[in-house]
């Protein structure tokens, strides 16, 4: 972004359903008023959804400061106080830039890696990217041979964020070393969990991170086309990827020999229609065909025999987007993340009763109180917390009495709960569990495809 004096609005999905819209309409007609030489731009989702609509402000000789809950009858007050008469407007400051302030935490105590550009950079803009760092993680991974890209990410210890948490290394090693005419990557974002929506705040918000990570994924295993498997459901989310996969074409990251190399990749969009099942992987590649989206048996698994009979990788969202930045800093700086076993950060959508709802990027292995009472701000109202419901449809309510649990893929199974993508559904002493099982049975019930006996049988 340019270094003069600017307003940035949040405009993700939370943004803009909160109105952000109309506030950015309104800060451009006082722009424009008052002949003010003040750049106005966009960013995706900072992760503050609960204090949406989300403005800030840079001016020179200032600190940066977010305002939070804005509408539009604020807006003369903000550019006013701010930009004419250098001040900060207090009623609305949620953060200052080097002041502590009763909404730091929420920040404060994350660690963002795959969050590192949402909410700071302009997702339309590669430059903004690049600016950051942006595909300097590629430039280096094609001077690599294959195998010792595989072998940093395996390294790293980077697990699968869509659920299962299997080694991403391994995954790709499996689909490098099996035989075909052609091989596929394929970046899952069909997320479909209720109470989750990382892949949609990231692919908003950074999606040149992704691209990035599918292009050297692409590389490590050998893939000649990629495909980005993304819900109709999120057409902001699709508009900002399309818009990507122009620009780094441009750029040459993208294409018939990417950064005059001999690797070629192109990427392909390819909209789902909402079906649950459609995130296994099987039900996935079925669809991309042009089939129903209906599970396969396996073996033989999708690294031997996926997309059109050929090898093919499926990762997720966060998965891809981790890529990029393991390259640039390094295998080890990755790996003293987490625990012995979960390596790394992982992302989670904050709902349901917390007081501070939002996208949150934590190390693995930090406990439930400190996600949901630090991060989260506690529970709304000053209620008594009750459960979290974590891991989806498929996953399972822990009480109050394991708060303490660290968010690991052990520790998490081992209570009869998975990590699943990162939804983490919060309910106080007035919500009935009861009511909360019935709903996602209910959930699992209408999306199931019948193809299992659990799903046929046992709901």
């Amino acid at each position: 972004m340019a270094d003069t004096d600017s307003v940035i609005v949040g405009l993700a999905t939370c943004g803009i359903a909160a109105g952000g819209l109309a506030v950015r309409d309104a800060i451009a007609q006082e722009i424009k008023e008052r002949k003010l030489n003040v750049e106005l731009n966009e960013t995706g989702c900072i992760g503050y959804c609960f204090a949406e609509v989300l403005v800030e402000v840079r001016k020179k000789g200032m600190p940066r400061v977010v305002y939070g809950n804005v509408v539009p009858s604020d807006v003369p007050n903000i550019v006013e106080t701010h930009l004419l008469n250098s001040k900060i407007w207090d009623k609305k400051a949620l953060l200052i830039e080097g002041k502590k302030m009763p909404e730091s935490d929420f920040l404060e105590k994350q660690k963002r890696i795959v969050l590192r550009n949402c909410g700071t950079i302009n997702p339309e803009s590669i430059d903004d990217y690049i600016s950051r760092d942006g595909y300097k993680a590629l430039k280096r991974a094609l001077r690599m041979k294959p195998e010792h890209v595989r072998k940093i990410v395996l390294d790293s210890g980077l697990r699968g964020r869509g659920g299962a948490g299997f080694p991403t290394g391994r995954k790709w090693e499996f689909c490098a070393r099996a035989t075909g005419e052609e091989k596929y990557l394929i970046c899952n974002a069909d997320e479909g969990d209720p109470g989750a929506f990382m892949d949609r705040s990231v692919l908003e918000g950074d999606p040149h991170a992704v691209l990035e990570g599918m292009i050297i994924g692409g590389y490590a295993i050998g893939a000649t086309h990629g495909y980005i498997y993304c819900r109709a459901e999120y057409p902001l989310a699709l508009k900002r990827l399309r818009l990507a996969i122009e620009q780094a074409k441009k750029k040459g990251f993208l294409g018939k020999n990417i950064l005059n190399s001999n690797y070629s990749l192109d990427i392909s969009l390819k909209e789902g229609a909402g079906a649950f099942v459609c995130g296994e992987e099987t039900a996935m590649i079925a669809s991309i065909e042009g089939y129903r989206g209906m599970p396969r048996p396996r073996p033989p698994f999708p690294a031997n025999s996926g997309l059109w009979g050929m090898p093919t990788n499926i990762n997720n969202v966060e998965t891809l987007a981790s890529v990029p930045w393991i390259i640039r800093e390094g295998e080890k700086k990755y790996a003293s993340f987490g625990t012995e076993r979960s390596k790394g950060t992982k992302v989670f959508c904050l709902t349901g009763k917390v007081r501070r709802g939002g996208l949150a990027e934590v190390e693995m292995g930090t406990t439930l109180r400190d996600v949901i009472f630090g991060v989260g701000g506690g529970i709304k109202q000053g209620r008594k917390f009750k459960a979290v419901q974590i891991g989806g449809p498929s996953g399972g309510c822990l009480p109050a009495s394991l708060l303490d649990t660290p968010v690991d893929y052990d520790s998490l199974t081992a209570l009869g709960a998975i990590m699943g993508s990162g939804g983490m559904v919060v309910v106080d002493d007035s919500t009935c569990r009861v009511d909360l099982a019935k709903y996602f049975l209910n959930f699992t019930q209408m999306e199931s495809c019948g193809k299992c006996v659990p799903c046929r049988l046992g709901t």
